[in-house]
């Protein structure tokens, strides 16, 4: 009788390994559930030196076919991986075989990252290792949340519905992030604008009414001064020990913040503080929570739902967060879990969540649903970061204008305040 090797949780959600005979896997997947553990990875031991049903010839020549190493670099991009996922569940739904579907699939791929590992999976799968195991090989793609939601699928017998529940939450988790960018490419455009033009101004204009203000010989107040000694340092003509132009930094000022945040962000304690001032913020700190608490609500309730042991779940949507704040009230939900307490409690006590989500949660709890209950808020949060993004463009593009208006207006005071000295000197001496 063949022996399989699992991977289980106990009631207390702790992880445990052990092997047990069965005729088949799902025979195994009953006796382990039968000892009270919940099961999340079950696979038929081989025995060492077996050969598979493809012999060393059919390996050979599947290696060579892939003609050669596939050398990628970098992610698979989210909107690629979204397409896969809902065209596998399409497939899945449709009845076909599971290698089937993924070779279908990796036939139509463009050669690149995906399609290299697509090959990779088939070729685990027609090996006689789960989905999910294959998957968690290449986190570059499959992220921890997506392959426990697949190895949920595949314990449970409902692979094509959780493929399809784990293709909606891509779906919309991507319609949120493009809403925020679109909506953010304005005020940039206009921004980027704004500062070229002004760069352009400082380097190629006011040099020109410099040497109209030397020739005239007029005493400069201190505003034109000021423009004209930043007019100069933008130039790169401050001082001779100026070596980079000050349209450099400049230019390259919004590059240097990102790659320093990016640095900070490495380290808990910069990433923990990042966090908590972006949080913070007016205005845009209430669109970073809606959009925080619309990503681990939806995150939690499709794992929930997926079948994945709440303590687990909430791990994992602790992980994927993004956010430190939420991060560390997960963990504390976690734990409050564990020793057989509720969830809301610890949520209300950390203050990182409005009373209506925390109520919404605590109903969940109740009536035994709390998975709907999260999809619930995630659905209501996303209307709520559409409209604080609505408000937020009503407030910036006044602000732009503001702005911009007040740059260009000191620049145009700086320069025609010698102007008029000289026009009266000039009608002065003329009379």
């Amino acid at each position: 009788m063949p022996t399989f090797t699992y991977e289980a949780l106990n009631s207390a959600g702790k992880p445990q390994k052990g092997s047990i005979e069965a005729s088949t896997s799902e025979e195994a997947i009953q006796q382990i559930k039968g000892q009270g553990y919940f099961p999340t990875s079950v696979r038929e031991q081989k025995i060492k030196g077996q050969a598979g049903p493809r012999g060393d010839g059919a390996k050979t020549k599947k290696k060579k076919k892939g003609g050669g190493i596939n050398i990628s670099i970098g992610k698979v991009s989210q909107k690629r991986l979204t397409l896969f996922t809902r065209q596998l569940s399409t497939l899945q739904d449709a009845g076909l075989p599971l290698l089937r579907s993924i070779q279908i699939l990796e036939a139509q791929q463009k050669p690149g990252k995906l399609k290299s590992i697509l090959g990779g999976v088939a070729e685990d799968v027609e090996g006689g290792g789960t989905l999910s195991d294959s998957m968690a090989k290449h986190p570059k793609a499959f992220d921890r949340l997506y392959c426990k939601m697949v190895n949920a699928g595949e314990i449970g017998g409902v692979l094509d519905v959780i493929l399809q529940r784990l293709a909606n939450f891509m779906e919309k988790s991507q319609r949120l992030r493009r809403r925020i960018i679109g909506a953010m490419i304005y005020p940039s455009v206009v921004i980027l604008i704004a500062v070229l033009i002004v760069t352009g101004i400082m380097v190629f204009v006011i040099p020109k009414f410099r040497e109209i203000f030397d020739d005239f010989e007029v005493e400069l107040p201190g505003l034109t001064l000021w423009l004209i000694d930043a007019s100069m340092w933008v130039a790169g003509e401050a001082s001779e020990d100026q070596i980079i132009p000050g349209w450099v930094w400049i230019l390259a000022s919004p590059i240097l913040i990102f790659l320093f945040l990016k640095l900070v962000r490495k380290t808990g304690p910069g990433r923990a503080a990042t966090d908590i001032v972006r949080n913070r913020i007016p205005v845009l700190g209430g669109l970073i929570r809606k959009t925080a608490i619309a990503r681990f609500t939806r995150t939690l309730g499709t794992l929930i739902s997926a079948g994945v042991p709440i303590l687990e779940a909430i791990m994992i949507t602790r992980d994927t967060s993004g956010n430190y704040v939420y991060e560390k009230a997960l963990t504390q939900v976690h734990d409050s879990i564990r020793e057989g307490e509720t969830f809301a409690t610890p949520l209300r006590e950390s203050k990182v969540c409005d009373a209506l989500v925390v109520n919404m949660i605590d109903v969940g709890e109740e009536t035994g649903d709390l998975d709907t209950m999260l999809m619930k808020i995630a659905d209501n949060y996303d209307e709520e970061v559409d409209v604080a993004v609505q408000s937020l463009l009503s407030l910036l593009e006044p602000l732009l204008v503001v702005v911009l208006g007040t740059v260009v207006g000191t620049i145009v005071l700086a320069l025609f305040l010698p102007l008029v000295k000289m026009i009266e000197s000039v009608s002065g001496g003329s009379l």
